[in-house]
């Protein structure tokens, strides 16, 4: 005699409300703070109107273009030289092997779990042994520290999917290594390296706490930017940064999905 089993589905209407509260509760302070940064009321307490006057007076504002153009200058150096150093890395770790390689490619990993406190403090420390000024410069040095680990792990990654045939197809073809690299592994692994490039950028130009503890004077980032306006309370056009902010790392985003879609 069989015994009929209790039904333990749940309604699909449950489970459709359980990820629609989830996602409320992820994205609903940001779709507010986006929604305020078009507010007419300075005290951003209420809703009283329609207006992009924040937006024109954040662009008219010295220290915030000052701050905007050192996250740029930041952002975008040490991108290039994280992805140009990250990218060497990573074909060195992954095509050829040597002494304590393996304690080497754990090693690309700590940056990725060390907070980012602490590796500010060990970076500041590291500047003041050995008596260099803090600055711009200094604040490059340290993303650049920073992000290395991400471009090696992204492009060991797409290091990994690479068919190793192709490179033996162009050995007996007659080429040699960098002919190899250039028009075999190269094209294959662009995506992850354009990847990792965007990723240091998102992460560079949004950092504080490194950027904090190792800027010189009239260094600051756009986040120590905000940082400071946010001494005076939560205004119009702390909210319209922040929005602007979002759109690039969504684009940053948008794009890094799409190539990724599109090397697989």
């Amino acid at each position: 005699m069989s015994v009929p089993r209790p039904n333990n589905k749940r309604p699909a209407w449950i489970l459709y409300l359980h990820v629609v509260c989830v996602y409320l509760f992820l994205y609903a302070p940001i779709i507010v703070l986006v929604l305020f940064s078009f507010n007419t009321d300075r005290r951003n307490a209420t809703w009283q109107g329609f207006t992009f006057n924040w937006y024109y007076q954040l662009f008219c504002d010295e220290n915030v273009l000052r701050a905007l153009g050192n996250s740029l200058k930041v952002g975008l150096t040490s991108t290039v030289i994280a992805t140009f150093l990250g990218t060497l890395a990573a074909i060195g770790l992954s095509k050829y092997q040597f002494k304590f390689s393996r304690l080497a490619g754990s090693l690309a990993y700590l940056p990725l779990v060390v907070p980012e406190i602490v590796m500010g403090i060990s970076i500041l420390t590291l500047f003041l042994s050995l008596g260099i000024k803090l600055s711009l410069m200094t604040i490059i040095l340290a993303h650049i520290a920073f992000c290395i680990s991400y471009v090696v792990v992204i492009v060991r990654t797409a290091l990994a999917g690479l068919d190793k045939s192709l490179e033996e197809a162009a050995a007996d073809l007659g080429a040699n290594r960098w002919e190899t690299f250039r028009y075999v592994i190269f094209p294959q692994i662009l995506p992850g390296i354009v990847s990792g490039a965007l990723l240091c950028f998102t992460l560079s130009f949004d950092d504080f706490v490194i950027a904090f503890f190792n800027a010189g004077v009239g260094s600051g980032t756009l986040p120590m930017a905000i940082h400071s306006m946010l001494k005076f309370g939560i205004t119009p056009e702390i909210n319209a940064i922040s929005t602007i902010m979002l759109a690039v790392n969504i684009i940053m985003i948008i794009i890094v999905k799409y190539l990724n879609a599109k090397d697989r």
